[in-house]
């Protein structure tokens, strides 16, 4: 197993989870969707076993009034053919250090 960024060149990839949720969406919708979030520098961090992306979170460190410096999660994928529950406790204790090395006081997941 593998916990890493995903990068921009990695994007059909992405796709291919994040379709199981947003079934009508395209994936020029995706891709500029992607891209128009990179303002707020959202980052794509994935669980791969044997280079097959499982769990997919998108990410950015935002300050705001309300929650301070935190990481806000905007998208959080786990494939259906997968152990949900092992793969999000493994991206969300991954997301949890993420957000301490960037001196976030608090993890926020979009509802």
């Amino acid at each position: 197993m593998q916990i890493r960024e995903i990068t921009l060149k990695e994007l059909d990839i992405v796709f291919e989870n994040v379709k199981e949720l947003h079934k009508t969406l395209s994936y020029k919708e995706f891709e500029d969707l992607i891209y128009d979030m990179r303002h707020i520098n959202y980052q794509m961090f994935g669980v791969f076993e044997k280079d097959v992306l499982i769990t997919y979170a998108g990410v950015s460190i935002l300050t705001t009034l309300k929650d301070a410096r935190h990481l806000r999660v905007f998208d959080f994928i786990t494939s259906n053919k997968y152990d949900k529950k092992k793969y999000d406790t493994i991206m969300k204790k991954y997301l949890q250090d993420y957000a301490k090395v960037g001196m976030c006081e608090s993890v926020k997941y979009e509802d």
